[in-house]
Parts: C-alpha cells; sequence; structure tokens
C-alpha cells in the first residue's frame, strides 16, 4: 500500500476554506471596534480646536499670532485665548459692576422683538447645561407608573416655576421629573410630581443612563440584587405611608 492510500491520509479532513475569512472578518471587525470610537473622538476633538481657532484668530493681531514666528500652526491657541476669555467675563460678570452691565444688555435685548425669544431660549439652555443653579437633571429617583406596584426611573430636577405652582391642584411640594424611554434615554416624558411620590435614588444620572440603556442589565455598583432588595424596600415603605395618609384623610 503506498502512502497516498494509507488510511491515515484518507482520515485527515481538508481543512475549511471559510475558516480563513471568518478569522479575517472578526480580525477587521475587533479592529473597527478598537479604531472606530477613538478616531472619532479624535476628528471631533479636533474640529472643535480647529473651528475656535478660526473663529477666535480673527480678534487676535497679527503680532501676537505664534504663525507670525513660526513656520506652522499651532492649534488649540485660539482655544486657550477664548478659556482666557471667558474665563475674565466671567469673573467680571460675578461682581456688582459686570452684573449691572449685564443687566442693561439683558434688558436691551429684551426689548428688540425678534432678538428676545431667540436669547431667552439659548440663555435657559446654556444654564441648564452648564449652571450648577441651574434645572438640570441631577437627581434619580423612582415614580411608581404606569400602573401601581411599578416603579420606573425619573430623572429629578427643580420645583416648577411660580406660574405652573399656583395652577397645580395640590399646594404640597412639587418636583419636575424627566421618565426617559428604554434603549434611548434622550428621549422620554416631563412631567411635574409630588416631591413626597418620588423615591429619590443614591445613584448619578450617569449610572442611571446606563441602567437604561442596558435595559437593567449593567446594574450601577455592581450591586444587581442588593439593589433590587434596596428598590424593593423603598417601594414597600412607600406603600406603606401612602396607605397611613389614606386612613388619616378617611
Amino acid at each position: 500500500m503506498s502512502i497516498l492510500e494509507s488510511p491515515e491520509a484518507k482520515a485527515a479532513p481538508e481543512p475549511p476554506h471559510h475558516g480563513a475569512a471568518s478569522r479575517i472578518r472578526n480580525y477587521f471587525l475587533t479592529g473597527l471596534i478598537v479604531a472606530g470610537p477613538l478616531a472619532i473622538t479624535i476628528w471631533l476633538v479636533w474640529s472643535i480646536v480647529t473651528w475656535v481657532d478660526d473663529l477666535v484668530r480673527p480678534f487676535i493681531p497679527i503680532a501676537y499670532r505664534p504663525e507670525t514666528y513660526l513656520p506652522v500652526k499651532v492649534p488649540g491657541f485660539g482655544l486657550i485665548i477664548a478659556f482666557l476669555a471667558l474665563t475674565i467675563l466671567g469673573f467680571l460678570t460675578a461682581n456688582l459692576v459686570g452684573r449691572t452691565f449685564v443687566d442693561i444688555g439683558e434688558t436691551i435685548l429684551e426689548r428688540v422683538p425678534i432678538v428676545r425669544p431667540i436669547y431667552r431660549g439659548l440663555k435657559q439652555v446654556f444654564e441648564t447645561l452648564f449652571s450648577k443653579s441651574g434645572s438640570s437633571f441631577r437627581t434619580v429617583g423612582l415614580v411608581e407608573f404606569p400602573a401601581p406596584g411599578m416603579w420606573s426611573l425619573v430623572f429629578l430636577s427643580t420645583p416648577p416655576g411660580a406660574d405652573v405652582t399656583a395652577t397645580l391642584p395640590s399646594r404640597e411640594e412639587y418636583v419636575s421629573a424627566f421618565m426617559p424611554c428604554t434603549p434611548n434615554p434622550t428621549t422620554g416624558f416631563f412631567f411635574y410630581v409630588l416631591r413626597r411620590e418620588v423615591l429619590e435614588l443614591a445613584i448619578s444620572v450617569e449610572d442611571a443612563a446606563k441602567l437604561l440603556m442596558s435595559a437593567g442589565m449593567i446594574q450601577p455598583g455592581g450591586g444587581g440584587a442588593d439593589q433590587q432588595r434596596r428598590l424593593a424596600q423603598l417601594a414597600d415603605a412607600a406603600r406603606a405611608a401612602r396607605g397611613i395618609e389614606n386612613a388619616a384623610a378617611e
């Protein structure tokens, strides 16, 4: 019997042709997962730096520009100038004289019909995003929704304004709440709810967003079972307190 006709030679299977292509595809997808977010982040940062540089450069005298003395442009120089200018502006606005000038400017803008709504809207957006005393959502809570015994995550904000508070039926304290949708927490429902109807949670807004986007699979702090027990205890306490209030009202 020749070597070509031996049982060992006949038993040896041929390597599958799709194995190499599958490995190449897996390697490509792995590289895409690693490089994709990094490349997009670098591109976004570079685009923002370039945009700020182009926006600020015309206000800088030519004698003070780095490219006047260097063979290449220095990226980020305009961003540094913008940061310093905004910091100085904030410092000047914090005192009485600067606040007076800002109030005068806002009064003038409030008298311009077309500019007034644009300025009000932009000011509210910036105060919500960046002001520590604004109405941005920094607290996470639970409200009983959509049915008794079922609890949903909400992001809590400041109490409603005087006009809204005067219209609400109860004289108790209300709080602004945003109920995000899963798995996209940027959409949802905004409403006012009594503060006593909300169970506040000791987790951050970022952890709550992860919890929503993962449909509950990623638990903040890694204590999924403990957290569920704690939430159940809070819910039981809320129901007991509500039963006592109803009994007292009767």
